[in-house]
């Protein structure tokens, strides 16, 4: 409805006004606006009137365009309303594109400030805007600026109405000299009723022109500071040089400022912010100097009395006898009392500006990060942190920070503390103490647990619950004697009243107990040897703390040791017993005559001795390897190679077996100790012949186990047989040393079961591995890996 009104309004007022409202260019118009351009620090202005459709410019500053349609200004906003409109961020203002307000032959604009231009009719015709590129540009006081000058306009327009009214009448020089006179009025009214000081300077720095609030805070009459050098009528000798120079890049195009500087004035030295913006006239050459500035010498005073007052609040806090100190919401220190620095063994100077968590371990580091992330959005934390001195010693600070907001400045935390480390300490000790006991008995191997007078477990370490099957809470309060189920080593039980445990309790004595049992959780029997102790309180006896240990392994390794010495003392008879007959018969003279059994006899004897150095070398070398001290010396040789001498000293076994040997090859070189690899092949070999029947075939084969672009890495030999397999419960366990397929395979076969731990040992030993696989009846495949030749090695 508006802007219907303002349509029809305009259109009235431009046909009655029409040769004021045209499209030529008025000097006076352009020069008011370059005065609206620069006493409101813009960086474009215009003077234009407003159709339904189109805005075109009657006087414009710092662009060349000669309309704009309506639809794309911000001029229109204000035409809504008839009121000034000031836009502060215009990417901000969703009636807006975010690049800002366009403005033809100009970048977008971020800033507006405007006003209707009404006219004597009361009648809105136009308006009179500046812009700029900047966000926050403009302030309420440029709009009343721009109220007081678009009034001017309005003036002006009104009396080229009344000139033109009077223009048939008079004669063209009066005309201008009215005109002159108006533009000298509107000029000085202008400069009067601006809040600013304004004083206009020509080129070399004479005062032309000084407004009202200028010449009042100087105390310099208008009229007599014209012609006079500003410089030396208002500042201060210190301040005059440079100031002259000022004045001259002014009077060379360049806008200079703020500067803020003591000025002379009436009343006393002010001080005052001030700036230097060039004017340009018609022909485009700097024709006047305009000097606008503020008196700030109340926000000054404002400012010493705040450093006043934060002087005193600083001495409040630099003797306090706790932590104070600022940091920024990223977490960087920014002031600190001195006991904060002392405590720390720094001086205050050295720790501004550093990252805080640059003093904490990397723990606190982490807590104090989640703290300024709460500080985000919460006024309020607290914690303790542990804080680095300059020795490297740290110290428990218990800290309570608030976020502090504070006008036109940004957020900061304000944080106040106490040193608890030697209260944290002493706790730290209480706890320790506590604690021992309960790191002793987890630190221990064996079960320990104690029970009360009346036989309930009061306690039991980790690796008590472990042996029983248990977890430790599943015990507390339980009855022990019920959960062990307390027996003899040929399994009968133990009443409660025979326990030796509980009769031990009874009597307050100790006991030591050996070949006992007790039971798991599942069910299974477990051996144990253990010694029980009266637990004593103040003198009396509170209960019964036991030791136990299980001794499963240690049988199993005795009964180990046991079945070793009986394989070897049987694998040393027997060839001894071979040989001693074998030397019998030939030392008797009974084989003289028949020199072809003699030669047998010989010949067996030998294969004895062989086989008793086979056994004695295995027993050596497993010691060797245990040890760390069997040599290796390696050498890039032919995986085919190695098969086929193992094959070749294979050969009169497996002839006599009436067994086949079968090569299967890829070409691969390995890096190892060949003597060592033939040594497990042998072995792998002759366990094969020991247990295929007549007639079967061993397949003996290397192929690349794993490859990359340069070659082969590892290298893999096999060795399968078809005779009866390996149970597969004993699979895993058969690379361990005094191992066998089965403990009657030593009788039946022969062995010492170190033969397959000494193969993995040397295969180990040349970084590779060795496993097993099988199934019962059908035969085994035993593989094993050994790293592969480089191209440089097996060069």
């Amino acid at each position: 409805m508006l802007l219907s009104q303002f349509g029809e309004s305009q259109e009235v007022f431009l046909r009655s006004e029409s040769i004021v409202f045209d499209r030529n260019p008025d000097p006076a118009l352009d020069e008011l606006t370059e005065l609206a351009a620069v006493l409101c620090g813009a960086d474009y202005a215009y003077l234009g009137w407003m159709d339904l459709n189109r805005l075109w410019f009657k006087a414009r500053y710092g662009f060349k365009a000669a309309e704009q349609a309506r639809d794309s200004t911000a001029c229109q906003w204000m035409l809504d309303t008839g009121a000034p409109l000031l836009i502060e961020n215009a990417s901000e203002d969703p009636r807006f594109p975010p690049e800002g307000i366009s403005l033809p032959g100009a970048p977008p604009c971020l800033s507006y400030a405007g006003v209707p231009l009404v006219s004597s009719a009361h009648l809105v015709v136009g308006t009179f805007a500046v812009l700029a590129l900047e966000p926050n540009r403009f302030t309420p006081e440029h709009l009343k600026l721009l109220e007081v000058l678009g009034r001017q306009a309005m003036t002006r327009l009104d009396l080229y109405g009344r000139i033109r009214a009077q223009e048939q009448a008079q004669r063209a020089r009066q005309r201008s000299e009215r005109a002159l006179a108006v533009e000298r009025c509107f000029v000085a009214a202008t400069l009067d009723s601006i809040p600013a000081l304004v004083t206009v300077l020509d080129t070399a720095g004479r005062i032309v022109r000084m407004n009202y609030p200028c010449a009042q805070l100087t105390g310099l009459s208008v009229a007599a500071s014209v012609g006079q050098p500003f410089v030396d009528e208002v500042m201060e000798p210190a301040d005059r040089p440079w100031a002259a120079d000022k004045l001259r890049e002014a009077a060379g195009g360049q806008v200079s400022g703020p500067h803020e500087t003591a000025w002379r004035t009436a009343g006393g030295e002010k001080r005052v912010s001030w700036t230097l913006r060039p004017l340009q006239g018609p022909n485009e050459e700097i024709q006047y100097v305009i000097v606008s500035g503020q008196d700030v010498t109340g926000q000054r005073q404002m400012e010493m009395a705040l450093h006043s007052s934060e002087a005193r609040y600083r001495e409040v806090v630099e003797n306090s006898l706790g932590f104070v100190f600022t940091c920024s919401i990223e977490g960087r220190l920014t002031s600190l009392n001195a006991f904060t620095a002392e405590t720390l063994g720094y001086r205050a100077e050295a720790l501004v500006g550093r990252a805080l968590a640059e003093l904490m371990e990397p723990a606190s580091a982490s807590a104090f990060h989640d703290s300024l992330r709460t500080l985000e959005t919460q006024k309020e934390w607290q914690g303790a942190l542990l804080l680095r001195r300059s020795d490297g010693i740290y110290r428990r600070i218990a800290f309570r920070s608030r976020r502090i907001e504070l006008p036109g400045e940004r957020p900061f935390i304000l944080t106040h503390g106490l040193d608890l480390t030697e209260q944290h300490q002493a706790e730290e000790a209480l706890h320790s103490a506590m604690r021992q006991r309960e790191l002793i008995l987890e630190s221990v191997g064996d079960g320990i647990y104690g029970i009360d007078l009346e036989g309930k477990l009061t306690f039991i370490n980790e690796a008590g619950a472990r042996i029983l099957g248990y977890q430790p809470e599943q015990l507390a309060g339980r009855d022990i004697h019920e959960v062990i189920r307390h027996s003899r080593g040929d399994g009968t039980p133990y009443s409660r009243s025979s326990s030796p445990i509980l009769q031990a309790l009874r009597r307050s004595e100790p006991i030591r107990m050996r070949d006992e049992i007790f039971l798991r959780k599942d069910g299974l029997e477990i051996p144990v040897e253990y010694s029980a102790n009266p637990l004593l309180e103040e003198g009396r006896v509170a209960g019964m703390v036991v030791a136990f240990q299980d001794v499963s392994e240690r049988r199993r390794l005795e009964k180990m040791k046991d079945e070793f010495i009986s394989t070897v003392s049987h694998e040393l008879r027997t060839p001894l017993t071979s040989l001693r007959a074998s030397l019998g018969l030939i030392s008797s003279g009974s084989l003289n005559r028949r020199p072809e059994k003699q030669r047998h006899m010989f010949q067996m004897a030998i294969d004895n001795c062989d086989r008793i150095i086979r056994l004695v070398n295995d027993i050596l070398d497993f010691d060797r390897v245990e040890r760390g001290r069997l040599p290796m010396e390696r050498k890039p040789v032919e995986a085919v190679d190695l098969l086929r001498m193992a094959a070749a000293a294979a050969h009169r076994s497996t002839a006599q077996a009436n067994i086949a040997i079968r090569i299967e090859a890829l070409p691969a070189v390995v890096n190892a100790d060949e003597k060592r690899v033939l040594q497990v092949l042998n072995e792998l070999i002759a366990n094969a012949i020991k247990f295929s029947e007549p007639g079967a075939t061993i397949l003996l084969a290397a192929q690349p186990a794993a490859s990359t672009a340069a070659g082969a890495v590892e290298v893999c030999f096999i060795v399968e047989d078809q005779g009866c397999g390996i149970a597969p419960e004993k699979l895993g366990r058969i690379f361990e040393r005094f191992e066998q397929g089965d403990a009657s395979d030593s009788r039946a076969m022969g062995g010492t079961g170190l033969g397959l731990a000494l193969c993995r040992s040397i295969v180990e030993q040349h970084g590779g591995h060795i496993w097993a696989e099988s199934t019962p009846g059908k035969g085994s495949k035993f593989q094993f890996t050994l790293p592969a030749a480089t191209l440089v090695e097996a060069k």
